[in-house]
C-alpha cells in the first residue's frame, strides 16, 4: 500500500510562508522588469571600469580587432537580466496560483516539495549570477561580487548611476531572501513527507473502512439480482430486502400470472342469496376463475351491486339494506 501524505504537519506555518513570499516576489518582478533591455548593466559595468574595480566593455572591441575571442562576464551579459525577469514572471504565477490551491487543501506537500525545490534551485542560481566575478582583465580583476553589492553606491564614477546601484543592490537582496523563503517551504513540505507510524496505521483504517463498504454493497446487490432471478419472484411484484414474496389477493400462489380475474361488487352473492350469511362463502374480493362467458366478465349486470350508502361500518349487512344501482339503457341508434 502506498501512502501519499496529503495533509501539511505544521498547515499554517506553511501558509504563513506564502503569504510572507508575496512581499517578496513582487519586487522581484517589478526590478527585473526595469533591468531588462539592458537599463543599467552596461553602465554599471563601465562606472566599475572607469573606478578601476572591473573590466571595461570595449573589450569587446578589442578582441574582436585583435580576432580574439571574448566571453562576456554574467555578470555583465543580457543572460542574466533576461533570466532573472523570466524568473520574476514564473515566480509570481505559481504565487498565484498556489495559494488558493493550498486554502482548498489539494496542494499536497510532495507536490510543494517540487515546486518550491525547484524555485529554490533557480532563485539560488540566480544569486549567484549576479553575484559572479569578472576576471577577464589581468589589470583589473574582479574576484567576488561587483562593485554594486561590495560597495556603498556612493562611489560610483558617475552620480546618475547612484539610482541604478541601488536598484541593482536591492534585486540581489530580494533574490536571496526569496531563495531563502523558497528553501524554508522545501523543508518544510518534506518534513511532511516522511509520516509516522500513527499515520500510517490511521490511513490503512480508513481505507479498510473504505473498502469494506464497497463490499457491503456488492453482497447487497447480488442478493438482490439472485432475488429477481428465483422462481418465486414475478413481474410486477413489489419486494421488501428479507421478505418473501407472499400470494396476494390478485394473484394466488404468488404467481402474477395465474389465469384469475378480480370480481368487485361481493358484497351480494348472487349465487347464494340465501344462505347463512349475507356474504354466501364469499369475501367482499373474490377471485373467480377466468371464463369465456360474458356473465363472469360482467359481474354488474348479473345482478351483484355494491354498498353505495353503507348504515354502518359492521362486519354484516343485509341484502335489503344494499340497494340497486341504475345503470340507463344505451343510446340506440338514430335511423333516417
Amino acid at each position: 500500500m502506498v501512502f501519499i501524505p496529503r495533509k501539511y504537519r505544521h498547515y499554517k506555518a506553511a501558509l504563513y510562508l506564502m503569504l510572507a513570499e508575496g512581499p517578496i516576489v513582487l519586487p522581484v518582478l517589478i526590478l527585473t522588469g526595469i533591468a531588462a533591455h539592458d537599463t543599467y548593466t552596461t553602465k554599471l559595468w563601465q562606472d566599475g571600469a572607469n573606478n578601476g574595480f572591473n573590466s571595461a566593455p570595449n573589450q569587446i572591441v578589442y578582441a574582436l580587432t585583435n580576432g580574439r575571442t571574448y566571453k562576456v562576464p554574467i555578470v555583465w551579459s543580457s543572460l542574466l537580466y533576461n533570466y532573472d525577469l523570466v524568473l520574476g514572471v514564473l515566480s509570481t504565477f505559481i504565487l498565484l496560483t498556489k495559494v488558493p490551491v493550498h486554502v482548498l487543501r489539494f496542494f499536497h506537500p510532495p507536490v510543494s516539495a517540487i515546486v518550491h525545490g525547484a524555485l529554490c534551485v533557480l532563485y539560488a542560481c540566480a544569486a549567484a549570477f549576479q553575484a559572479g566575478s569578472d576576471t577577464t582583465d589581468p589589470r583589473h580583476p574582479q574576484h567576488g561580487p561587483p562593485w554594486y553589492i561590495t560597495k556603498p553606491c556612493k562611489v560610483a564614477y558617475s552620480p546618475s548611476n547612484i539610482g541604478y546601484c541601488q536598484q541593482a543592490k536591492a534585486l540581489f537582496a530580494v533574490t536571496v531572501i526569496a531563495t531563502t523563503i523558497y528553501f524554508a517551504q522545501t523543508v518544510l513540505a518534506l518534513i511532511s513527507c516522511f509520516v509516522t507510524k500513527e499515520e500510517k496505521e490511521a490511513y490503512r483504517q480508513r481505507q479498510q473502512e473504505k473498502q469494506d463498504e464497497r463490499d457491503a454493497e456488492d453482497r447487497a446487490l447480488r442478493e438482490y439480482e439472485e432475488i429477481l432471478k428465483s422462481p418465486g419472484f414475478g413481474p410486477g411484484m413489489p419486494y421488501t430486502p428479507g421478505i418473501t414474496p407472499m400470494p396476494s389477493a390478485y394473484f394466488p400462489g404468488g404467481n402474477p400470472q395465474a389465469p384469475f380475474t378480480p370480481r368487485f361488487g361481493g358484497y351480494y352473492n348472487p349465487t347464494n342469496p340465501g344462505g347463512a350469511a349475507p356474504y354466501g362463502n364469499q369475501s367482499p374480493m373474490t377471485m373467480t376463475p377466468a371464463t369465456n362467458s360474458a356473465a363472469s366478465d360482467l359481474p354488474l349486470r348479473n345482478g351483484a351491486a355494491f354498498d353505495a350508502k353503507p348504515t354502518s361500518f359492521g362486519t354484516h349487512i343485509s341484502v335489503a339494506e344494499v340497494e340497486q344501482p341504475y345503470f340507463p339503457p344505451p343510446p340506440k341508434k338514430a335511423t333516417k
